[in-house]
């Protein structure tokens, strides 16, 4: 089946990792991709992090050499600002730059960023061209349906985007109000796909083959993207590109298989980070990978006490 470009990027298939704060680092993309994630993101970087030159920030925007479907994501809400992170960061290897339009963490929104900007549609305008016309990437932007509930203005939001000169837009079926609660609202990002040309990539809920379907059937949307749904399951990527292409889906993963890939992960977090931060990030990780599993709760009690990186492999192997 044919795939819709972004900008002069051409995913191998529909289903994509949605950028997570404080989630999608290079380990986790690395599995994610070779699970079969057609596109990855960064985590969230500040665009005025980059312009002060802050170390933490130019931690985030770590790539491994052989990634080849990275796309940045940035935010802020000042157009000069947001032009000069684009600007610094042509000369790096990722395929596409997004700007996060709907984040509703409250720090970020009281600073005028993420979901505020959904207020303000001219001032996406000018966020999106002045990042358009500093980079060569594909620039994207990813919102929600509204601020708050009564104020799905999406449609607005995405036509300011396409003028600004964006080559797709991600939208999440939830107001900033909702955060992660109540259900998510296909029918919104359907009518943001009727008013648009370029293409759209729809996120909510989607956690199996058959809410990927359900999302593309019901909104018509180009892309799907994943994010809360691909937490300690990278195997939804394997079976979703099989589908795609028609072959059988495999079995669920084995506890054999889930605890290899927990090790994997924890040994990719060991070499870029060392033992004091991999253990403590692999903490809510390896409860990712065994929610729902019979001793589960024990599992987590166990691996949050523990401190010595060694201690913790065992574990994970059993």
């Amino acid at each position: 089946m044919r795939i819709n470009k972004i900008g002069n990027f051409e995913p191998k298939h529909p289903f994509i990792l949605a950028p997570l704060a404080g989630i999608t680092d290079a380990p986790m993309r690395r599995i994610n991709r070779q699970m079969g994630a057609s596109l990855t993101y960064s985590e969230m970087v500040s665009a005025k992090g980059m312009y002060y030159n802050d170390k933490n920030t130019e931690k985030l925007l770590f790539q491994y050499e052989d990634e080849d479907n990275t796309g940045y994501q940035i935010f802020g809400h000042e157009p000069d600002i947001i032009a000069y992170a684009a600007e610094k960061l042509n000369g790096r290897k990722h395929v596409l730059l997004d700007i996060n339009m709907g984040c509703p963490v409250p720090k970020i929104v009281k600073n005028g960023e993420g979901s505020a900007l959904l207020k303000n549609p001219e001032l996406v305008e000018k966020i999106i061209r002045a990042a358009s016309q500093n980079t060569d990437k594909p620039v994207t932007a990813k919102i929600r349906i509204g601020f708050a509930e009564g104020e799905n203005n999406a449609v607005e939001i995405a036509q300011a985007i396409e003028s600004g000169g964006g080559a797709a837009i991600a939208v999440h079926g939830r107001t900033r109000q909702q955060f992660y609660s109540g259900k998510v609202n296909r029918q919104a990002i359907a009518e943001v796909k009727k008013a648009v040309k370029i293409p759209v990539i729809g996120n909510g809920d989607v956690v199996d083959i058959e809410s990927a379907k359900l999302l593309m059937e019901e909104t018509r949307c180009d892309f799907v993207m994943i994010g809360r749904g691909a937490l300690g399951n990278p195997w939804i990527f394997r079976d979703l590109q099989c589908f795609w292409e028609g072959k059988d889906i495999p079995p669920p993963p084995t506890l054999e298989e889930r605890r290899k890939m927990m090790l994997k992960q924890l040994e990719e977090l060991e070499k870029l980070k060392g033992d004091y931060v991999a253990v403590r990030e692999m903490r809510k990780i390896c409860g990712w990978y065994v929610k729902g599993l019979p001793g589960s709760a024990e599992f987590r009690r166990t691996v949050n006490g523990i401190t010595d990186i060694d201690e913790l492999k065992r574990l994970i192997m059993g």
